[in-house]
């Protein structure tokens, strides 16, 4: 499995932006705007606390299992590889989704003395937040279920999970 990268997700963050601030540009020209619904960033705040739950669940049961604790339950490497999928496939969706409602949010800064767009605003800064706090769950989780000994890489790039 290979590793998160930063780099991959700024660019997806960015070319979505780039793309929702142009839609926006051209949308508004036909006199409407989409909305920002006030549950995206509700949304990725639960996505980001069930991947941070994950990731604290792991890293306790992995660090009893390595100290050797009593009745230790161990990590079942398939689960830990399927929380990694569902963390990496999840930090992409949200550097999406932030993108978009970071570029439609840039656009809504022209017109925050209209109060509608001044919530939508506000909803979509939210939104980009959410998205990054996701994208960090994601990381974080990651690297807890990361084995000891790929941190000596073999170039290939490839993450096991514990």
């Amino acid at each position: 499995m290979r590793e998160l990268r930063i780099r991959t997700l700024a660019a997806v963050f960015v070319v979505a932006g780039v793309l929702s601030w142009a839609g926006a540009r051209l949308w508004n020209a036909m006199g409407t705007l989409p909305r920002v619904p006030l549950a995206a960033p509700i949304v990725l705040a639960l996505i980001a606390v069930v991947l941070l739950a994950t990731a604290l669940s792991l890293r306790s049961r992995l660090k009893a299992q390595r100290e050797r604790r009593p009745g230790a339950q161990g990590v079942d490497p398939m689960l830990a590889a399927r929380a990694v999928v569902f963390g990496q496939a999840s930090a992409l969706v949200a550097a999406l989704v932030a993108g978009m409602y970071g570029g439609a949010g840039v656009f809504l800064l022209e017109s925050l003395e209209i109060p509608a767009r001044r919530d939508q605003a506000i909803y979509a800064g939210f939104s980009v937040l959410a998205g990054i706090a996701v994208i960090a769950a994601a990381l974080f989780l990651e690297r807890v279920c990361k084995l000891p000994e790929d941190d000596d890489t073999n170039g290939d790039g490839t993450v096991r999970a514990a």
